[in-house]
């Protein structure tokens, strides 16, 4: 259920599932290789985007979403199918984090989020078992990481890019749930039915995500690519 105060961006595909919902988006964005249904018309409300460009749909959507002051996004359907897909949201979530948003990726009956420098706190839930959340360092190295209220804790530990030491770890019946790393950036994954959690950080953050990418890259053209005919 999309709340009625949202600020809605359909990227590419998404504005078929946005019709299959009746929902209207604010923006439509993307280069629209994915859309099955009708092109949308070109009007105020649509971002078209060049087939070759450096930004994948999904990032065009989160900086239109940022422009607009948005901090906080929750995307759908951007899990499962393609895996590099998969891993290219995977890697937004953690973009948004670095510059002190948060991202919720819905699909799939879990949820994956990244939190940097910062605390994911969950209210207290009756998850049943096996159900999992993990953690990984998407930093080189994750300091300070603390898992409480879960089946197993971690008090104070340093996770790596390349060491699984946060996996498969479940929530305990009725009791609040906390994440939480001093310093690096944390992928989280947690089952759809735990309650969203609460999100602080330790410091402020500065930047944004930069400009709206809808030229051609120059990488691609000294490659030898050419634009395809719009």
């Amino acid at each position: 259920m999309v709340p009625a105060d949202s600020f809605v961006i359909a990227a590419d595909g998404g504005l078929d599932h946005a019709r299959a919902l009746d929902v209207t988006p604010d923006v439509v964005v993307g280069d629209f290789d994915s859309i099955t249904g009708k092109r949308p018309t070109p009007d105020e409300r649509t971002v078209e985007l060049p087939p070759e460009k450096d930004d994948p749909d999904l990032l065009s959507a989160l900086k239109i979403g940022w422009f607009h002051g948005a901090r906080l996004f929750h995307i759908y359907g951007a899990l499962g199918g393609r895996i590099d897909h998969t891993i290219s949201n995977i890697q937004l979530m953690a973009l948004l984090a670095n510059h002190g948003a948060i991202g919720f990726l819905h699909g799939n009956d879990s949820i994956v989020t990244a939190i940097c420098d910062g605390d994911l706190d969950f209210a207290a839930n009756d998850v049943k078992p096996g159900r999992m959340i993990s953690v990984f360092s998407h930093s080189d190295t994750s300091i300070g990481v603390c898992e409480k209220g879960l089946k197993y804790k971690l008090s104070d530990v340093l996770m790596t890019s390349t060491k699984v030491n946060g996996v498969s770890n479940e929530f305990r019946h009725g009791l609040p749930a906390h994440v939480g790393v001093t310093q690096g950036t944390l992928i989280v994954t947690f089952p759809a039915e735990a309650p969203l959690p609460q999100v602080s950080w330790h410091h402020a953050f500065k930047g944004d995500l930069g400009p709206l990418d809808t030229q051609i890259s120059s990488a691609l053209v000294e490659c030898g690519l050419k634009p395809h005919a719009a």
